[in-house]
């Protein structure tokens, strides 16, 4: 019995744990990248700024951190990308306007939990105004 008790408690430690867990990522995950401007010679770096920034609309604005840096296998290979193929990749995978805004971190839309949270409410309101009128 003493066992199977303490199991139970880590399961809703654990439980709990994760109810109250944080949405915000841990640092360098939390970091804001700024899209990096134009540049006759763009590097890697700047390719993967462009990325973690949000600017292709693949993820949301915050830092990704990795093993190695975008194009790191390449450089060890010997082959480093050109500057003209990685200005290829920064127009090609740069996204429109409203993918851009599909993109966005969902913290922004806080206020839509608001409203949802004030509508239940408002129904719970005046679901016990009726039952208590009907008594």
């Amino acid at each position: 019995m003493g066992v199977a008790h303490e199991a139970n408690r880590a399961v809703v430690r654990k439980a709990s744990v994760m109810l109250f867990r944080s949405e915000t990522p841990p640092p360098p995950g939390n970091l804001r990248v700024s899209e990096p401007g134009a540049s006759d010679r763009p590097t890697t770096a700047m390719l993967k700024a462009g990325i973690d920034s949000g600017a292709t609309g693949d993820k949301i604005a915050v830092y990704d951190p990795g093993l190695s840096s975008l194009g790191t296998d390449d450089e060890a290979a010997g082959s480093a990308p050109s500057h003209e193929r990685i200005a290829l990749a920064r127009e090609t995978e740069a996204a429109s306007a409203k993918v851009r805004r599909a993109a966005r971190s969902p913290s922004l839309d806080a206020w839509i939990v608001l409203g949802f949270s004030g509508f239940i409410g408002a129904i719970g309101i005046v679901l016990s105004a009726a039952i208590w009128m009907g008594h």
